[in-house]
């Protein structure tokens, strides 16, 4: 996988009109100033196409390799975002955090969308279902079968109604499990996901080589755009 930063930068120069995300950026991992004037950029270079996907890591060989500390996980993602968020919409950017605190800062050019580019929490446990209600504009689930699926979406269903807001306030997204022997869905697969409240299914064809990737595009235009 290539770095979302630059081959969404690359897409955003060769496309007017698809919406760009990333799914996910571990948040944890990344100094939150610098994704900020990153992810910045590319919406401003996107002319404001860019969904942030986040979420917060599970792998601790990643972060032992970038000598990032694997505890407190979730409570730096929340302060990164909102450290984030300071920098895109503040006039004059400061924050105070138990991970993070500036001031006296300011980082140019702004996001395009306002107040700031969508947010979108992944993950498949309670927490992250809470994160997505608390946060975040959607919810992310990844290489998930429709059983999953619904599973996931009554765990989210369940976070909104605990603090307050309606399901149908966020925008939820899925990456059907991978399949080598269809590389995206059928049509009837992906009304079932649409059954469940999914607005949107990321397809993920793992090609063997360029042409087969060709194909799955050709598949995905002829069986799913505009008939589901």
């Amino acid at each position: 996988m290539m770095d979302p930063t630059v081959s969404l930068a690359f897409l955003a120069a060769h496309t007017t009109r698809v919406r760009l995300g990333t799914g996910i950026i571990i948040l944890p991992q990344r100094n939150p100033l610098v994704l900020a004037k990153e992810l910045a950029s590319l919406d401003v270079l996107s002319e404001g196409r860019l969904t942030v996907g986040l979420g917060i890591g599970y792998l601790k060989p990643e972060f032992d390799a970038l000598g990032i500390p694997f505890t407190h996980k979730a409570a730096r993602t929340e302060e990164y975002l909102k450290a984030m968020l300071a920098i895109w919409t503040q006039a004059q950017p400061q924050f105070a955090g138990r991970f993070v605190s500036f001031s006296g800062v300011q980082a140019f050019p702004h996001p395009v969308q306002k107040p700031h580019p969508e947010i979108v929490f992944g993950g498949h446990t309670p927490a992250a279902y809470a994160r997505a209600a608390h946060h975040a504009r959607g919810w992310y689930g990844f290489a998930l079968d429709v059983e999953r699926a619904a599973a996931a979406i009554d765990g989210v269903r369940a976070a909104c109604r605990t603090v307050g807001r309606p399901l149908e306030q966020l925008e939820i997204s899925v990456t059907p499990i991978p399949d080598r022997e269809r590389l995206v869905p059928d049509a009837d697969t992906a009304r079932r996901y649409a059954d469940l409240g999914v607005h949107r299914l990321i397809v993920f064809p793992r090609a063997r080589d360029e042409a087969a990737l060709l194909n799955a595009i050709g598949d995905a235009e002829r069986t799913l755009i505009g008939r589901v």
